[in-house]
C-alpha cells in the first residue's frame, strides 16, 4: 500500500490533470484501505471520483477522476480495464496459487484487480498494459493452464454470503459493536482489539472506546468482515439498536 501522503499527492495530481486536459485520469488498482482513504479525501475536496474494479462488488478498484462533461452513467470501464480467463487442466488451483504465479511473472500487485476462482476456472481483472503479458502464462502451481482474454461482462459476479445481524448496545463503542457483529462477549471483543486483530475501515484499531459510525467496515481476524448498516432507535432501557451485515 502506498504511503498515505504519497497516495493523496498522487490523487491531487490526477485530479488536476483531469481538470486541465478534460480527460479521464485514474490510479492503478487500490487496496480497500487505499480506496477508503481516497473516498474520504474526495468528499473533503468535492472531487468527482468513481471507483471501479471491472466487476460487481469488486474489492480492489481503480479510482477514476471524471471531467465535468462525463456523467457517471456514461463511463465505460472497458476502456480502461480488462480481464483474462484461466482454465486449469488436471487440477483446481486456489486463489493463492494464481496470485503466486501471476506475481511471479513480474507483475506488480497494483496492476491486478480481483482474482475470482471457481473450480478449474479463474478470472483476473487487470490493467490493459499488462494483459498481453498475462496471456502468456501457461502454468499455475502444478497445473497447466490456458489463458484467454474475455470481456468484463463475461466475468461472473462473486458468490458472497451475507448474514444479517441485529443487536443493541449501550453505546456505539468498538468493543460493543465487535461483540454484537461477531457474537462474542464484550471482554473477548476487547481482548481481540488489544491483540491487533480488529480493523476499522481497513486500518488496525487498538481503541476499544472508538465510536463506530454508520457505514463503517469492521474486520476481525479469523472471523471475517462486517459492516454497520444502520444505527438508530433506542430501547426502553436506553440501548441503541444496530443492524449489520457479516460477510461469511
Amino acid at each position: 500500500m502506498e504511503n498515505h501522503n504519497e497516495l493523496l499527492r498522487r490523487a491531487e495530481d490526477l485530479a488536476r490533470r483531469c481538470e486541465r486536459t478534460g480527460g479521464v485520469t485514474h490510479t492503478a488498482f487500490l487496496t480497500p484501505a487505499e480506496r477508503y482513504e481516497l473516498e474520504s479525501w474526495a468528499r473533503r475536496a468535492s472531487c468527482r471520483v468513481l471507483f471501479c474494479g471491472g466487476g460487481e462488488e469488486s474489492e480492489r478498484c481503480a479510482a477514476f477522476f471524471l471531467p465535468d462533461w462525463l456523467e457517471e452513467e456514461s463511463f465505460n470501464p472497458a476502456e480502461y480495464l480488462c480481464a483474462i480467463r484461466l482454465t486449469a487442466f488436471f487440477g483446481a488451483p486456489g486463489h493463492r496459487d494464481y496470485m503466486g504465479a501471476l506475481l511471479g511473472m513480474g507483475i506488480g500487485r497494483e496492476w491486478l484487480g480481483d482474482i475470482l476462482v471457481k473450480g478449474e476456472t479463474a478470472w483476473v481483472f487487470c490493467l490493459p498494459s499488462v494483459q498481453r503479458h498475462l496471456l502468456s502464462i501457461d502454468k499455475v502451481g502444478r497445473c497447466t493452464v490456458r489463458a484467454e482474454a474475455v470481456a468484463l461482462s463475461d466475468v461472473p459476479a462473486p458468490e458472497r454470503q451475507v448474514k444479517e445481524k441485529l443487536f443493541s448496545v449501550q453505546s456505539p463503542r468498538l468493543d460493543a459493536v465487535v461483540a454484537g457483529l461477531f457474537s462474542l462477549s464484550r471482554s473477548e471483543a476487547a481482548r481481540q482489539i488489544a491483540s491487533g486483530a480488529v480493523s476499522v475501515n481497513y486500518r488496525e484499531c487498538l481503541k476499544p472506546d472508538l465510536d463506530v459510525r454508520e457505514g463503517d467496515v469492521i474486520s476481525l481476524r479469523g472471523k471475517g468482515k462486517g459492516r454497520v448498516a444502520e444505527m438508530g432507535g433506542t430501547s426502553r432501557k436506553g440501548r441503541m439498536f444496530l443492524s449489520g451485515e457479516v460477510f461469511v
